[in-house]
């Protein structure tokens, strides 16, 4: 990281949070992805929002997570996105021992399904049932609108992440692998606006001082090889990565040598066109300026997610986060 705020590239805010700080590892990491406050549950994440008003008619690829589970951050009126592990591994996988007249393939099974003339055994005509049912938006039609956009996305994220390789070494680790899957889809040309990947383990309730240290050496290096990799792509400049966490950590260590739930947390903003160097207040560790023993947030998140909008994205960012909060100049 130290690599990165020398060449003028990384940005640091200071103490990132939100009012009244909830201390729920759910609540509060919903509270982050979808840019609501403590006192309201929003049911839509901000980056799904930001899908629906300004990249309506996108194909799925538009967002892209690495990882088994859709953030919540991706969830809109329309949904839309992907999420993978490995694109030789996101398809419609065949059976591997269809029997005897059943077709091998989930396509092949739903087309089939749909097909006017197609029978049964018994003689009943499945078409017919599926035809009944879809004059009143038949579950099938949906099915299989969904499934050929899964075929037809897994088809393209496997060929474009076969058409570039990558060009620095990475650590070995999750976050590392991630990263290498996301520069190869960039390098390859995959037309997404956002992708997401993730790192766990820093509840250091207990012995953080190896674990914190571990955990962020593989961020930085992980990182470093991606802004590497991107470079010698020719695409930094089209790339702005951003990291955030649900919470920061106490003052204080507890009795276990770790720190618990707090209040304010830094971000990391990474590219060439970043206002580089430390933004934002950095949060008083004055006894009395304290939250309950936590220092306090100087910087609310929404802040951030409003100058990314506003002069990264390009696109409005009051109805996206639902209000106007003043963009913080991190472009």
């Amino acid at each position: 990281m130290k690599e990165i705020y020398d060449a003028g590239q990384l940005s640091i805010v200071h103490g990132v949070g939100y009012p009244n700080p909830n201390r729920s590892h759910f609540r509060s990491t919903e509270i982050w992805q979808t840019a609501s406050d403590s006192s309201r549950f929003e049911k839509y994440g901000w980056l799904g929002r930001y899908f629906d008003n300004a990249c309506k008619g996108s194909d799925p690829t538009i967002g892209v997570t690495v990882g088994r589970q859709m953030p919540q951050a991706f969830s809109g009126p329309r949904p839309i996105g992907v999420s993978l592990e490995n694109p030789e591994s996101y398809r419609l996988a065949a059976s591997d021992s269809p029997e005897e007249g059943e077709s091998g393939s989930s396509m092949d099974f739903i087309r089939k399904v749909n097909e006017p003339e197609a029978e049964t055994n018994s003689g009943a005509s499945i078409g017919s049932v599926a035809g009944r049912v879809s004059s009143k938006l038949s579950p099938l039609d949906y099915l299989e609108r969904t499934a050929l956009d899964a075929q037809l996305s897994s088809d393209k994220i496997l060929s474009i992440s076969r058409k570039a390789s990558n060009q620095a070494a990475y650590p070995a680790s999750q976050l590392a692998n991630s990263l290498k899957l996301v520069a190869r889809l960039i390098g390859g040309g995959l037309s997404t606006r956002v992708y997401y990947v993730s790192q766990g383990g820093f509840d250091t309730h207990a012995n953080q001082s190896g674990t914190h240290e571990r955990l962020l050496r593989d961020l930085g290096g992980a990182l470093n090889a991606f802004h590497s990799d991107l470079k010698a792509q020719g695409n930094q400049e089209r790339v702005l990565i951003m990291t955030f966490s649900e919470f920061g950590r106490r003052l204080a260590q507890n009795a276990n040598g770790g720190t618990d739930h707090g209040a304010a947390a830094p971000m990391f903003i990474i590219g060439p066109k970043v206002k580089a160097g430390l933004l934002g207040g950095a949060p008083s560790l004055a006894p009395n300026d304290l939250l309950n023993g936590d220092p306090k947030f100087t910087t609310d998140f929404r802040r951030i997610y409003a100058g990314v909008l506003q002069n990264w994205l390009k696109t409005n960012p009051e109805p996206i986060l639902g209000r106007r909060f003043e963009p913080l100049s991190v472009v």
